[in-house]
C-alpha cells in the first residue's frame, strides 16, 4: 500500500490535499446552484474573465487575489447589467464579456517579460505551490459559500425552478441571481489559484453534474458532489505522482472522468429499468382455449 500513501507523506502534497478538499467543498455548494439554473456558460465566462485582473496584480506586484476579486467583480456587474437589455439574450452578453476578458488578459500579459510561465500559471494553477495561508483564505471562502448557500436556499431554489413563481412569493429574484452570481464569483476566485483559470470549470460542474442524475434533495446534490470532488482530488494528486503529470490539470480531468461514468452508469440503468418494465407490462400469453399459458 505505499504506492497509496507515500505521496501525501510529503508536506507540500498534503497541503495541496487540504487545498483541493477545500476548493471541492466551495464548487460544491456554488457549482450545484449553477447546474441546477443553467449557468454553465456564465461559470466557465467567469473562470476566464479573471485572467485581466490577475494579469494587472502580477505586473504590479500585488496581490492576484485582490486582481482576481476586481475582475470578478467587473464580471459579476456586466453580466447583471446585461441581463435586463429586453433585446440582448443573456448568453450573448456572457459571451462578449467572455472574450473581451480573456484578449484584455491576454494582452496584459503579453506585456511581461516572462510572458509563457505567467500564463501557464494563471491558466492551470500550482496545486503543489499551496501554503498554509492558502488554506487559511479557502477555510473563509469555504464559511462564506455556506453562509450564503444557507441564508439564500428558498430564494435560489425557487430562482433555480421558476423565476416567475419566485417574484410571485416575493422572493426578489433579481436579488437573488445577484447574489448566486456573487456566490460564483466567489467560488472561481477561491479556486484559480489551485487548479487555475481554465480548469476550476472542471471541479465547479462536473461533480455536481455526476451527482445529479442519482439525487432528488439538493443538500444531496451538495454533499454528494462534495464528496466526488474531494475523491477526485485524492484520485489526481496520485495519478500526478505516479505518473509525473500536472497535478491540477489531473485533478480536473478525474472529475470529469467520474461524471462520464456517472452519465453512462445512469443511462445503463434507466435502459434496464425500461426494459424490466416493458416485460412486467406485456400480457401472459393464453392457450387455444384463452385461458394463460
Amino acid at each position: 500500500m505505499e504506492w497509496l500513501t507515500a505521496p501525501f507523506e510529503v508536506a507540500f502534497v498534503q497541503r495541496a490535499l487540504w487545498g483541493g478538499v477545500l476548493v471541492s467543498l466551495v464548487c460544491a455548494l456554488a457549482g450545484t446552484w449553477v447546474v441546477l439554473r443553467g449557468m454553465a456558460f456564465f461559470g466557465d465566462a467567469m473562470s476566464h474573465g479573471l485572467l485581466p485582473g490577475i494579469a494587472l496584480a502580477s505586473l504590479a506586484g500585488g496581490s492576484l487575489v485582490v486582481g482576481a476579486c476586481v475582475s470578478a467583480a467587473v464580471m459579476t456587474l456586466g453580466v447583471h447589467a446585461l441581463r435586463r437589455s429586453p433585446r440582448l439574450s443573456q448568453d450573448t452578453g456572457i459571451g462578449v464579456l467572455f472574450v473581451g476578458m480573456l484578449s484584455l488578459g491576454v494582452i496584459i500579459v503579453s506585456r511581461s517579460q516572462s510572458f509563457a510561465v505567467d500564463l501557464t500559471g494563471f491558466l492551470f494553477g500550482d496545486v503543489l505551490a499551496v501554503r498554509p495561508q492558502d488554506l487559511a483564505y479557502l477555510g473563509v471562502a469555504l464559511g462564506v459559500a455556506l453562509a450564503v448557500s444557507v441564508l439564500g436556499y428558498r430564494p435560489f431554489v425557487a430562482l433555480a425552478f421558476d423565476e416567475r413563481k419566485a417574484a410571485t412569493l416575493g422572493m426578489r429574484p433579481r436579488l437573488a441571481h445577484a447574489v448566486l452570481l456573487g456566490l460564483l464569483a466567489l467560488a472561481v476566485v477561491a479556486s484559480f489559484h489551485i487548479v487555475g483559470t481554465l480548469l476550476v470549470f472542471g471541479l465547479l460542474i462536473a461533480p455536481p453534474a455526476a451527482v445529479l442524475p442519482w439525487a432528488r434533495g439538493i443538500p444531496v446534490i451538495m454533499a454528494g458532489a462534495a464528496c466526488l470532488g474531494a475523491l477526485a482530488t485524492f484520485l489526481g494528486l496520485l495519478l500526478s505522482w505516479h505518473l509525473h503529470t500536472a497535478a491540477g490539470a489531473t485533478i480536473a480531468a478525474t472529475a470529469v472522468l467520474q461524471f462520464l461514468v456517472s452519465v453512462l452508469a445512469s443511462g445503463a440503468l434507466a435502459r434496464w429499468r425500461g426494459r424490466t418494465a416493458h416485460r412486467l407490462d406485456a400480457p401472459a400469453p393464453h392457450t387455444e382455449y384463452g385461458h394463460p399459458a
